[in-house]
């Protein structure tokens, strides 16, 4: 069995999408995942599966269509890619406020796109992630998830640095 940490794009953001996570764990256990824990209300979930990655994303997202009529992206990663993610960030993390992980669905060759505007924010792209930092803050920063689905045809959702290792020490226990 392989342990996932598992990534929803767009629940319980402005109110859009609303999906209380005692309702989607209760999902997960009847699309017999186990041991299913969720982390916030933004769509942070580690779970176990015999499954590949593939299978649990698509399993996952015709779940949340079929119970939630809510067409939510799903990215995941097992523990050995987070940590990778997390040991290959390559700007400085001293000010987790303004470090962030942009997780897509599937791998880029491209490592470089027009980005106007984005003053001393700097970014990398490595293959299935983008390394993010924002010395001004992410308030203003034009590096956003929009931005990179835009721009390298792909889905992306970001986690801050508190959040990216609170999910690894979570799957780790």
């Amino acid at each position: 069995m392989k342990r996932y940490i598992v990534l929803l794009r767009g629940i319980n953001v402005s109110g859009k999408n609303k999906l209380p996570m005692a309702d989607l764990r209760d999902l997960l256990n009847d699309l017999d995942f186990h041991n299913v824990q969720t982390y916030i209300q933004s769509g942070n979930i580690i779970l176990d599966s015999d499954e590949r990655k593939s299978v649990v994303c698509e399993k996952i997202k015709k779940g949340i269509a079929k119970r939630f009529n809510y067409d939510v992206p799903v990215i995941a990663r097992t523990i050995i890619e987070w940590e990778k993610a997390i040991d290959n960030y390559p700007f400085p993390l001293e000010n987790p406020k303004i470090v962030a992980f942009a997780f897509l669905n599937k791998e880029t060759t491209e490592t470089n796109i027009e980005a106007k505007g984005i003053d001393k924010d700097e970014y990398q792209i490595d293959k299935d992630i983008i390394y993010i930092y924002c010395p001004s803050g992410f308030a203003r920063s034009k590096l956003s998830n929009n931005l990179f689905e835009r721009k390298l045809k792909v889905i992306a959702t970001t986690r801050n640095l508190r959040t990216t290792l609170k999910l690894l020490e979570l799957a780790k226990e």
